[in-house]
């Protein structure tokens, strides 16, 4: 089909975002299923004020725009639904139950297995595509970022250096506008 309503039924980049979002998903599922085996520690960044975030007022206080939270030896009450996962950390020896919603991730690292991806926020997405809930489209990108500061498990350098390795680019296969 070579009309312009064809290509829209062919959105490659949502389909790999929503592909992309499965594999934190599914890693979410094992974890809460099994635990994590070895080293194995996830970095999941996401965006504070995102629609459906549900985190304690001094965090969001803390972490008024993004927040990096890792997964690691002491997590409590992992549980993954089709739209997020919810999940209970403790912070300076208080524990508190955060709510996650996919589409407010914009970043996720197992930095034992050099793995990271990152979904930055796209302008110009048709809000009838399968976008996110509040309309901003999600891709791979060059990098992945540690958490802002150290946290008990590894510190932001360490964090850094390690998911800077392996990280899924698809940038050169997205359609460029000009």
């Amino acid at each position: 089909m070579s009309d312009s309503a064809g290509a829209d039924l062919l959105r490659y980049d949502l389909m790999l975002r929503k592909a992309l979002r499965s594999v934190l998903r599914q890693t979410l599922e094992i974890a809460a299923e099994r635990g994590l085996p070895g080293s194995h520690h996830l970095f999941i960044t996401f965006r504070t004020q995102a629609e459906g975030v549900e985190v304690a007022d001094y965090l969001l206080a803390r972490y008024p725009e993004e927040m990096t939270i890792v997964l690691q030896h002491e997590f409590w009450g992992l549980e993954v639904q089709d739209a997020g996962f919810s999940v209970t950390l403790s912070f300076s020896n208080r524990h508190e139950r955060l709510v996650i919603p996919f589409s407010a991730v914009t970043a996720f690292a197992d930095p034992s297995v050099h793995f990271g991806l990152q979904f930055d926020k796209v302008s110009g997405v048709d809000a009838t595509a399968d976008a996110n809930e509040d309309g901003e489209e999600s891709t791979a990108e060059d990098a992945v970022q540690g958490p802002d500061e150290e946290t008990e498990e590894t510190s932001d350098a360490e964090a850094r250096r390690e998911s800077d390795n392996n990280v899924v680019t698809l940038d050169r296969f997205r359609k460029r506008e000009g």
